[in-house]
């Protein structure tokens, strides 16, 4: 994975936290939808260029 990528994993982790004991500002809110929006964007990516890539072959 990229460092943007990473970096962008670790606020969404740093986010879930807070969410959980002291709970998010809706700027913050705001941010963790747009980070999670970006990470299942290139999850997506990646997924279909591996699926992309698979070649079947007949074994006949």
């Amino acid at each position: 994975m990229s460092d943007d990528m990473d970096k962008n994993i670790e606020r969404i982790n740093e986010l879930a936290r807070k969410a959980k004991t002291v709970g998010l500002t809706d700027e913050e809110i705001d941010e963790r939808n747009e980070l999670r929006k970006k990470y299942i964007e290139a999850f997506r990516g990646n997924l279909k260029v591996q699926l992309d890539s698979i070649k079947f072959t007949d074994e006949e």
